[in-house]
């Protein structure tokens, strides 16, 4: 099934753009609170998918002051587990996009593995902020820096749909540049952002 994700025309393949919103760095000792994803294939809009999380203890001072979500606005949300099932299907043949893609599949294969469930190791990643890295110089490869030298518009940074929204731009005018470098399968735009099978 890889290999044959990897095969699929750029504009033929199901992008879902993901981010998620945690109580600290580390998924040993951090949870989920916010988990965002759109999906498209080409132009069109296929899905799309937010919710808060209750992460089951208090939201720390330090995470709320970044990303804004306090321990009132999750309480009568739902555990993780309740929303897994309806993610996988959701990623289920899609290529995963994501800034700094590293953070947020870690995260969401310790939350996975907590509800008995396995993230779907087999799906191709890009990583935009990978792309970044090797392919343009920005100030900086935060995903707020890049709109902002690519002049994108943003607001509401650090909730995670807001920050998917932002990845999709950023991607659509990765993607522009390299196709015009040759870029025209999944495969090619997994090895220009550094990214593998995971």
């Amino acid at each position: 099934m890889l290999a044959t994700m990897l095969d699929q025309a750029i504009d033929d393949a199901v992008f879902n753009f993901i981010d998620v919103e945690t109580t600290g760095l580390s998924p040993d000792s951090a949870r989920v609170c916010e988990v965002a994803l759109i999906g498209f294939k080409g132009a069109a809009r296929v899905n799309q998918f937010a919710s808060l999380i209750n992460p089951g203890g208090p939201i720390p001072e330090t995470a709320s002051r970044i990303n804004g979500i306090t321990d009132d606005m999750v309480r009568s949300s739902p555990a993780f587990g309740g929303v897994a099932p309806k993610l996988l299907d959701l990623l289920e043949g899609s290529v995963i996009v994501a800034h700094n893609a590293l953070f947020d599949i870690n995260f969401l294969k310790m939350e996975f593995s907590l509800v008995g469930l396995k993230f779907p190791e087999q799906l191709p990643v890009v990583d935009t902020c990978e792309i970044a890295r090797g392919h343009w110089k920005f100030t900086n490869n935060r995903l707020g820096t890049i709109a902002r030298e690519l002049n994108l518009s943003s607001e509401n940074w650090h909730r995670a749909l807001a920050d998917v929204e932002m990845t999709r731009k950023i991607f659509e005018h990765f993607v522009s540049a390299l196709k015009g470098s040759g870029a025209v399968t999944v495969g090619d735009l997994v090895k220009k952002s550094r990214g593998r099978a995971r």
